[in-house]
């Protein structure tokens, strides 16, 4: 459920996830950097000396009147926890899916451990989008296979964007969509709860 802002605009929080180096920092430095009409402030982000995210990146943006929190988690395998913390209160999920093959592993990894947290909950309390990143990528994973291994984990594939993190292509498409989606399932539960 979202909060409020001291100027009693909806605050929705929306959690860019998957494997590490699949793009999900890639794709909120683009929003970042040129989305300047959505962006709010600095962008946060806690790496180590590589550059690879140790905790998560955050950004804010705003639109329409209602402010997003965006949010990045650490991919590595060892901050299980740190990506258990950074999903209390989600209200909208963006799975950055790595195109790459020799990355299906990882990607699995990923859903599983999300299934773990959320179980029952992704896309249907909470929206869920994927981003099929790295899809410039000579030998990327098929599109439908993707869509094959979300219905085997239980997760709905039905809004999947095909990305390019580092050009930008079709990231600010998901970034829409995902607060599009959080705003309409915000205003579902409240009028179902009027109705009660």
């Amino acid at each position: 459920m979202p909060s409020r802002d001291q100027d009693g605009r909806l605050v929705f929080k929306l959690v860019y996830w998957g494997p590490s180096l699949g793009g999900k920092t890639t794709s909120v430095k683009w929003l970042h950097a040129n989305e300047g009409n959505l962006v709010e402030g600095n962008l946060q982000s806690i790496t180590d000396p590589t550059g690879r995210t140790l905790f998560f990146d955050r950004m804010t943006a705003g639109v329409a009147g209602v402010k997003f929190q965006i949010w990045t988690v650490a991919g590595q395998k060892r901050h299980k926890y740190q990506r258990k913390v950074i999903l209390q209160g989600v209200d909208g999920l963006v799975f950055v899916w790595d195109s790459s093959p020799d990355q299906l592993e990882e990607n699995i990894w990923s859903l599983d451990e999300l299934k773990e947290f959320l179980d029952g909950l992704v896309g249907t309390e909470i929206p869920f989008i994927v981003m099929l990143n790295k899809r410039d990528l000579p030998n990327a994973i098929p599109k439908d296979k993707v869509k094959e291994i979300l219905a085997q984990y239980g997760f709905p594939a039905s809004i999947i964007y095909e990305t390019v993190a580092v050009t930008g292509e079709n990231v600010r498409r998901a970034f829409i969509q995902i607060c599009r989606e959080a705003v309409l399932k915000h205003y579902q539960k409240l009028t179902n709860k009027a109705k009660c």
